[in-house]
């Protein structure tokens, strides 16, 4: 099958490229490169470099790769940012990619999963959050993937094929694939970045949550299990299953931001040095997802225990600062 993968130099593109590639899919990257990194593509790809709303440049993928399905990644991520810039992140997380669904029908292209995020449901109501959870988004990231979540729906009228993965705390790496934004904004990476002696210190936002330490619970979810989740469901799409139009994608289970503080310490053998700050704008204290629904399809976290995927993180930091 021939896949188009949208943010594919991202960190989960680029993990989730490589996965298709390696089980016979044909693979088409396409990215903006304003935050992914052509070298993290995998060579066996066929890379275009461009935006998701440049009509032109969507009609001749189309016409010249005989795509079947998009996995569609592309889009700005960074809560803090979107609470001080929402227009950016509507315009680039809903209007744009608005523009890829309608020239994909076009071709006749129906099958699309979607990256959407845990943001949609806001403040947790349960300790398990299940797709039938309320969506109220505290933040314009969460609402920007809402509301492309919702417009997929409305497309299926006009036979879109659609699933929305709700990915929980995407983390880890593989051995060629790992986590790097410019600047670096999540947890994990800034740890190791600090153990590694790249920074003095790490900002720790919110120590007066409602939990066993105080600081933010998340439910971290390695990113090939991400690209496993897709696989799967890419194969059940194509063979025309019935399927659920979203998935939770977590480990279903919690971990305290000092709890992988000191996985970091563990598995780098380095002290941290920690600032303690105030709570930041749009983060609720809890997001721990219910998997069952993605579990009844024969998935499961292959890494869910936080040292081993912190050590995965680890191992792909350190071989790159060796090079």
């Amino acid at each position: 099958m021939t896949t188009l993968v949208t943010g594919g130099a991202g960190y989960i593109g680029s993990v989730l490229t490589a996965k298709l590639l390696d089980s016979g899919h044909e693979v088409i990257v396409l990215d903006s490169l304003v935050n992914g990194q052509k070298e993290a593509v995998d060579s066996r790809a066929k890379f275009v470099s461009g935006d998701v709303s440049d009509v032109a440049l969507l009609k001749k993928i189309f016409a010249e790769n005989g795509v079947e399905a998009v996995a569609h990644l592309a889009g700005y991520i960074e809560v803090s940012e979107s609470v001080k810039n929402p227009e950016k992140y509507f315009e680039n997380n809903y209007e744009k990619p608005k523009v890829l669904i309608k020239e994909m029908l076009a071709a006749g292209v129906k099958n699309i999963i979607f990256s959407s995020t845990a943001a949609v449901y806001g403040v947790p109501q349960e300790d398990l959050i299940t797709e039938d959870h309320p969506t109220n988004p505290i933040n314009p990231y969460g609402e920007s993937k809402l509301k492309f979540e919702k417009f997929l729906l409305e497309q299926k009228k006009n036979g879109l094929n659609s699933i929305s993965l709700r990915f929980f705390n995407a983390s880890g790496a593989t051995k060629e694939h790992g986590e790097t934004h410019v600047p670096e904004t999540h947890l994990i990476p800034i740890l190791i970045k600090c153990a590694l002696g790249e920074t003095q210190e790490v900002d720790i936002y919110g120590t007066d949550y409602e939990t066993k330490d105080g600081s933010a619970l998340r439910d971290y979810v390695h990113v090939e299990d991400i690209a496993l989740a897709h696989l799967l469901l890419f194969q059940k799409m194509v063979a025309g299953e019935s399927l659920e139009p979203v998935y939770n994608i977590g480990s279903g289970v919690g971990f305290t931001v000092l709890e992988v503080v000191s996985a970091v310490e563990k598995v780098s053998g380095k002290k941290l040095s920690l600032k303690y700050a105030p709570r930041r704008a749009g983060d609720p204290a809890k997001l721990v997802a219910s998997p069952k629904r993605i579990k009844s399809l024969d998935w499961a976290p292959k890494h869910s225990e936080i040292g081993e995927i912190v050590s995965t993180a680890w191992n792909w930091h350190v071989g790159r600062t060796v090079r």
